[in-house]
Order: structure tokens, then sequence, then C-alpha cells
């Protein structure tokens, strides 16, 4: 399997491919011309995203010469097939949305299992990334989460990559949720004895052959710190 676990892998305010960092031409490398993809919802019970995602990157996709076959999208109403749309895929793209809710489906359809030896690629959209992880860190992103004693940060995820992923540090980084800095005062708390690896839009780590690497502006918050790791145009071999 080869993995691209990205904050975002589109062109701000486009669903162009963003060229960033090389991930096109790793896409390129990786894949071959045609590909039978599968976008796996983040609310199953709210598909229509997806399925539009789907579409746009159908077209994105064929621009950077990559046709899929076909786009399918794993949702609700047929997870029971969820082991053949999986078996038949050579994409697999877990969409963005919120952490949580797309942590429960996953866990509904035993995707961590149906994903073991299944040699294709695998591109994570922000909380796609997030689930990636071993131990999934689920920073509190909607109103209420950041003060409810019940809400579970730390979830099992998909055990793709041992990193916990935050996306869209570009976007965020100065955000408040429930009166709290998201960063200062939630994340950095979290991170002791914790390792989180900061992406903004357009960084991404790349998984193959057993070996990770860090690709583009991205930061490391560890007991409280943030520093940073990578700038634009950098690699970090993790």
């Amino acid at each position: 399997m080869i993995y691209f676990l990205t904050s975002s892998p589109c062109v701000d305010g486009s669903p162009a491919l963003n060229p960033a960092n090389g991930f096109v031409e790793e896409l390129q490398r990786a894949l071959p011309a045609s590909v039978r993809a599968l976008f796996i919802c983040s609310d199953p019970d709210q598909p229509s995203l997806t399925y539009g995602f789907a579409e746009d990157m159908r077209g994105s996709f064929a621009h950077i010469g990559v046709t899929f076959t076909a786009a399918d999208v794993l949702e609700r109403e047929n997870q029971d097939r969820s082991g053949e749309l999986i078996t038949n895929a050579q994409l697999i793209v877990l969409c963005g949305g919120h952490v949580p809710t797309q942590n429960r489906f996953f866990q509904e359809i035993g995707l961590r299992e149906k994903l073991r030896g299944w040699d294709g690629v695998v591109v994570g959209v922000s909380a796609g990334s997030m689930n990636a992880a071993d131990v999934v860190y689920a920073q509190p992103e909607e109103p209420g989460e950041a003060v409810d004693p019940d809400y579970v940060r730390f979830l099992p995820g998909l055990g793709l990559t041992r990193r916990n992923i935050i996306p869209h540090y570009n976007q965020d980084r100065d955000w408040t949720l429930d009166g709290l800095r998201l960063y200062e005062d939630i994340t950095y708390a979290d991170s002791v004895g914790r390792k989180f690896y900061v992406l903004v839009d357009g960084s991404y780590i790349l998984g193959k052959n057993g070996r990770e690497e860090l690709r583009g502006e991205a930061y490391l918050i560890e007991n409280g710190v943030l520093t940073q790791l990578c700038r634009e145009d950098e690699s970090l071999a993790l």
C-alpha cells in the first residue's frame, strides 16, 4: 500500500489537485493510467457532498493523466457491500469531515481489518488523514466539544500510520472554540506525552515501502511545544 495523508489535496478554492511539494508527481508514479476509485464518506448518512467530491476528483485526476473507470462512494445504503467495493478499488479516498462521525463509520464497516493486505493507493483528506492513525487524536472542532467531559479525544483508527495528523493549520491556527484557543488552550495540553504532526494545506505525509516522508510546511506539537519541521518544498524522513 502507498498512502498520501493530506491536509487538503486540492488548490485552495478549486478542485484541481495541488502540485505543491511533489504531490501530483508522486500520485502519477503511484497510480496506473486507469483506476477504479472508492470514496469513503465521512458521514455515511449525508453522502451527497461525497458524491459531488467524487465527480470533481474524476475530472481532477483525468487532468493529471489518471482516468477513473468508476468512482464509487461507500455510504450507508451500500455498506453491506463494503468488502466488495474495497477489494475492487485500486484507489481509496478517505474523505474529510467530522472525525468522530467518520471514525464510527470506519469501525462499523471494519475498515481497519478490510485494509489489511489490500494493495493499492490511499489518499486521506483532512479527517480521513486523522483517522488513518493507529490511535486517532480527534481534536475538538464543533461547539461544545472542547468543554464536554464526555467527548472522547482519542479513538481507535485504521493503523496505516502511528502519526497523529492535525490538518489546516493555515486556516485554524487562530481559532477559538468554546471560549478557548484551539491550539494554545486545547491542543497543546492534549500533546503532553504525545506528538502531533500539524500540516498546512498542500503538505502531506507520504508512506511507501514501509517508510514515511513529510512533504511541505509542517510543525510538531509535543509536550505543549510547537516547533517547525519542514518548510514549503522541503521534505523530512520520519
